[in-house]
């Protein structure tokens, strides 16, 4: 009787177990079916949402951009290079802004236009890479332009008594027009008023060396010091990164490959994020829920957006540096965004040649997204670059028509300021 007795409460014991574990699996699901419910839905949809909350965000850090600008007066040339939110940018930016505003039809012209405008009194804009004039313009604070055409060079020349704004896509598009609210009186003002420091085009230059480079290639009198910089992965916690993306942290679809890249499988969504610190998501089409005015969103809202939902995931680890807009183009429901990082305006490129981060949507979805963690910091060093004279001739001794810049080379820990033939 007594074993009779022991045997069944510990069958009793058994079951109230096996209630309780099962009870504690069905919670540890609905728990995380809640949480994907909650922060999975619309992982990334707010940033196009257009609510008041990621307005503000926005207008917090409005978009930017490095910029090599040159302004000629009556005897000389003066040139920098900034970024647009730069105090000695503003007055350049209202300029380019108001052109912008008022550009009726671009009309083609050469590239000798385009050149012989840069003698007279003018302001050069070089933004690295053409972008539709539609962004360029809210970079400058506007909101008016066409997507249909896209520069990389912009110039605004006094001739006659009246400013025409030329731009350049860096390959063989030259367009014109006038654009009469823009004052010739304030062009050779602001020429006049110039603080930046002295500068020269190759084309300035009678030397025949310098006819093998690029003739826009802006060649600064004297460079600002340019720290080395020691570049790392700040990616410590992926938990951060899970969640601003929608996946659950505590998900148990995670795992770590031979070859240390962590990869976290969701329905029909995935995530890796590889040693070095580059996160890679894809989607098979899944829906998150991002709204905008149509079912594809505009340039600008696509451009908002995916920059909103980049310096979420980077927050503040990206140290010095800063994104910036490399290029975006839309085919049918399809947008791509690439970026690009860049250290007070110097522009920092990857040895492979890849970006710092790649956004595709397909309508208003996320579908691919790629983003290097990288974090910049000051060494305390000085790049030491080369003469002008060794940088041109190792630069013309390569491929012809190159443009000579200044760029920053990521190879890896210590990251040096160098010439660049582009």
């Amino acid at each position: 009787m007594e074993d009779n007795a022991r045997r069944s409460r510990r069958d009793l014991i058994q079951n109230i177990a096996i209630v309780a574990l099962s009870l504690s699996a069905v919670l540890l699901f609905a728990q995380s079916q809640i949480y994907n419910l909650i922060s999975g839905q619309d992982p990334l949809g707010d940033q196009f949402s257009g609510s008041a909350s990621v307005d503000a965000t926005l207008q917090q850090t409005p978009l930017t951009a490095p910029v090599r600008v040159a302004v000629t007066g009556a005897y000389t040339r003066y040139g920098a290079c900034l970024t647009t939110d730069a105090e000695s940018f503003s007055d350049l930016g209202l300029l380019l802004k108001e052109s912008l505003g008022s550009a009726g039809s671009l009309t083609a012209c050469r590239g000798r236009d385009f050149l012989t405008a840069l003698n007279s009194t003018s302001v050069y804009y070089d933004f690295l890479s053409p972008l539709p004039l539609s962004i360029l313009a809210k970079l400058v604070g506007g909101d008016s332009a066409a997507d249909s055409v896209s520069a990389r060079h912009l110039v605004l020349s006094v001739g006659s008594g009246t400013v025409s704004l030329y731009t350049w896509d860096g390959e063989d598009d030259f367009r014109f027009c006038q654009v009469p609210p823009v004052s010739a009186d304030d062009m050779t003002a602001i020429a006049s008023n110039c603080t930046f420091g002295a500068a020269a085009f190759a084309m300035d230059q009678e030397d025949p060396t310098y006819s093998r480079i690029a003739p826009c290639s802006l060649l600064l009198e004297e460079h600002p010091d340019l720290p080395v910089l020691s570049a790392a992965n700040p990616l410590s916690s992926t938990d951060q990164v899970l969640t601003s993306l929608g996946f659950n942290p505590s998900t148990k679809n995670r795992y770590t490959d031979s070859g240390g890249t962590e990869i976290i499988r969701e329905a029909d969504r995935s995530l890796q994020i590889e040693p070095d610190g580059t996160v890679i998501y894809q989607s098979s089409g899944v829906s998150l829920g991002i709204s905008a005015a149509d079912d594809v969103p505009t340039l600008s809202e696509a451009v908002d957006g995916c920059t909103a939902l980049l310096r979420r995931l980077l927050g503040d680890q990206s140290g010095e540096a800063a994104l910036y807009l490399e290029a975006v183009s839309q085919a049918g429901e399809t947008t791509v965004l690439r970026f690009g990082y860049h250290a007070d305006g110097v522009p920092i490129y990857f040895s492979d040649g890849g970006a710092a981060a790649e956004v595709t949507l397909a309508g208003v979805s996320v579908t691919e997204l790629s983003l290097r963690f990288r974090q910049y910091t000051d060494s305390g060093e000085t790049s030491l670059l080369l003469p002008l004279r060794q940088a041109l001739a190792i630069a013309a001794a390569g491929r012809e028509g190159a443009e000579l810049s200044i760029g920053y080379a990521d190879g890896g820990a210590s990251v040096s300021a160098q010439w660049l033939a582009e």
